[in-house]
């Protein structure tokens, strides 16, 4: 059987690949938060027919090799963790971070999880929780009685809130964003939620503005950092080589059959 069949065959299945990403990031292109994904690829074994530096002479060697490749697979999807565009939303509780970090929330079964989303609410507690009611860490508890429209945070995470009968704001809680090393590494958990791994490292916290850490823009959100016309782009040139994939299969069945045919 020619080798060509099976690595078009993982070239076409390596663009499939592409393709299901491609279509994940334009699903999300108004995902509050939302970091783009992006496909890398590795070529597969080879097999040598000939060793390249193989002695020719007894003074000379053969300069070049003989190898055939066997195709391509996925070697990882890395997340681009370029700023996203903020949008004025007007809304007090709404937060977006200009430059490094994350937010942390706690999710139900006690871990932590980091987020670029924003879009904060608060509840019938007083707390500052997202849309899914994961709490906002460290918790942040609004006194009771506080006016809403009086909520200020400012860029280094203060949060201060006025309180009906007052006219002196108080101070309700102090933000804090978190960093990785390695922000690539952390995994994707869907809800606009990343996971600490062994590859990130680990959290580390800091005040927004200080320390390398991005600062916090009330009444704004970070949009999705996805460009429409750069996916489509991208879609066109994976479409167009899984198409040369399938000819390269269909240019060896061919020659395959004329093979076969040989004796008739």
């Amino acid at each position: 059987m020619m080798r060509s069949l099976w690595t078009a065959a993982s070239g076409m299945t390596g663009q499939q690949f592409n393709i299901d990403t491609i279509a994940n990031n334009l699903a999300n292109v108004n995902t509050t938060g939302f970091k783009q994904n992006r496909p890398d690829f590795e070529d597969l074994l080879y097999q040598t027919i000939r060793v390249a530096g193989t002695p020719a002479t007894e003074v000379t060697v053969v300069p070049v090799g003989v190898q055939v490749g066997h195709g391509v697979r996925p070697a990882a999807t890395q997340k681009i963790f370029t700023q996203g565009a903020l949008q004025s939303t007007g809304n007090v509780s709404d937060m977006a971070i200009e430059g490094e970090g994350f937010f942390r929330v706690l999710l139900y079964d006690g871990t932590y999880g980091y987020t670029r989303d924003g879009s904060f609410k608060i509840d019938s507690n007083g707390q500052i929780v997202n849309s899914n009611g994961y709490r906002l860490m460290p918790e942040v508890i609004l006194p009771e009685g506080f006016i809403r429209d009086t909520l200020t945070i400012s860029q280094d995470g203060r949060i201060t809130v006025k309180v009906a009968g007052s006219d002196n704001p108080v101070e309700a809680g102090q933000l804090a964003i978190y960093r990785f090393v390695n922000p690539a590494g952390l995994q994707a958990a869907g809800e606009n939620i990343l996971k600490r791994t062994n590859a990130s490292g680990d959290a580390i916290g800091g005040r927004p503005g200080f320390d390398g850490m991005g600062k916090v823009v009330q009444k704004f959100l970070e949009m999705s950092n996805v460009s429409a016309v750069r996916e489509m782009v991208n879609m066109i040139v994976a479409q167009r080589a899984y198409e040369l994939n399938s000819k390269a299969i269909q240019t060896s069945d061919s020659m395959l059959a004329t093979a076969n045919n040989l004796k008739r």
